[in-house]
């Protein structure tokens, strides 16, 4: 093993194009996890809906266009460059990705434990973040299906 680099020889191996799929549904539970903690600390706690709402539509707008679009359409290229058809099931993400995810999961306990913020203000910020999550979900799955589809009609011709 050369300096730098980590051994996968014995990780779980699956072809590449079920990694947009595995992607999507790790997303899907990290988003999922998100949203069942911020819709109802957001709807227990609201005064003022329509506030609320507009400002988790524009946490979503920041989140979804500078972090989570930016984060599918980078993986994805990764993705696509593999030239080994057959790869480690965790290479969807890079080292860096799963250093950003532990620390939003550890960010997000953290801000919840020490009580900082009113529980209607984490309901929106989570609210807001955990649809931009799942706009990332969207775009692997989407991805994945697209392909398969296209994938069968070259098969069938």
């Amino acid at each position: 093993m050369t300096k730098g680099k980590i051994n996968l020889d014995h990780a779980p191996r699956i072809h590449k194009k079920f990694l947009p799929l595995l992607a999507g549904i790790v997303w899907g539970i990290a988003s999922t996890a998100v949203l069942s903690i911020g819709i109802p600390s957001m709807v227990e706690n609201w005064t003022m809906p329509w506030l609320c709402i507009l400002i988790a539509a524009v946490i979503f707008f920041l989140f979804f266009k500078f972090v989570f679009y930016r984060l599918y359409k980078k993986h994805m290229k990764r993705i696509d460059a593999f030239e080994k058809d057959k790869i480690c099931a965790f290479a969807f993400f890079d080292v860096r990705g799963y250093i950003i995810m532990a620390c939003m999961i550890t960010f997000g306990i953290v801000l919840r434990s020490l009580n900082v913020l009113p529980h209607v203000y984490l309901g929106v910020l989570y609210t807001g973040l955990g649809f931009a999550m799942v706009s990332a979900v969207i775009g692997f799955l989407s991805t994945f299906i697209r392909r398969q589809i296209q994938e069968r009609k070259t098969q069938a011709n």
